[in-house]
């Protein structure tokens, strides 16, 4: 366990030694101040560390942590919900399926209409992202579960309760971590667009004002802020799927 996590630790070292060399050639290449190096940005990060920057790290972070909690508490509920029964599959699952493959960031004017201009646009945005591939993967997990298994269940007599909570959740939870992955990155995107529009603070915010006011050293560092924060995100739930799915 402990020789397969190093392998890890360093196959990941590897990939961003990869990174910053590409990004020091490619800083070489240009030849001018619009690809700073990366020592340099990443010492631009630390000045701004020093100043009001962290909120906008922090609002960034309320964003997308508060949309990843919500999305869970509604999708995989539903997707239990639909995955065990066929009447609300069949009434859900269409509803599903139209809004599905539509851009969710088409909709950000209609809730900025509806939810206002600040932060709660900005979330129900990320959370139309998340909530759907949540739903579908969870119901499709839970369609997949061993009959057995849940026979099983029935025969020991376990209530709906501990039915769900001992049989269903440990099976479909690797599932879901794994949906969790995809669908961060495409809200983490969303969150960045959005965040363009009426706001003070976010990274989003930071790196296109930084931008439009020829700062390409703030901009890049921006970048990485936003990078080391999707990074974080992602390694919390690495770390979250070994302890809930101590058997994958």
């Amino acid at each position: 366990m402990i020789k397969d996590r190093v392998l890890k630790f360093f196959k990941s070292l590897y990939g961003a030694i990869i990174i910053i060399v590409l990004w020091y050639l490619l800083s070489l290449g240009i030849g001018t101040n619009m690809v700073p190096t990366p020592k340099s940005t990443l010492l631009e990060l630390i000045r701004l560390m020093q100043n009001d920057f962290i909120y906008h790290i922090l609002y960034s972070l309320y964003r997308i942590l508060g949309a990843i909690l919500i999305s869970l508490i509604i999708g995989i509920p539903f997707g239990i919900l639909i995955g065990r029964s066929t009447l609300f599959d069949k009434i859900i699952s269409p509803i599903v399926y139209l809004l599905y493959p539509i851009p969710k960031i088409a909709f950000l004017p209609i809730f900025m209409v509806m939810f206002g201009i600040g932060d709660k646009s900005k979330i129900i945005l990320m959370v139309t992202i998340i909530v759907f591939q949540i739903l579908i993967v969870t119901r499709d997990a839970v369609n997949e579960i061993d009959n057995d298994v849940l026979i099983s269940a029935k025969v020991m007599k376990f209530s709906k309760v501990d039915t769900i909570t001992k049989v269903i959740l440990p099976s479909i939870a690797p599932k879901i971590f794994s949906s969790l992955r995809v669908s961060i990155g495409i809200a983490i995107s969303a969150l960045f667009f959005s965040e363009n529009y009426a706001t003070k603070y976010g990274l989003g915010y930071y790196i296109m004002n930084s931008w439009s006011m020829v700062d390409y050293k703030g901009m890049f560092a921006g970048i990485l802020a936003l990078s080391i924060m999707s990074l974080i995100i992602f390694k919390i739930i690495d770390l979250l799927e070994i302890k809930i799915c101590p058997w994958k």
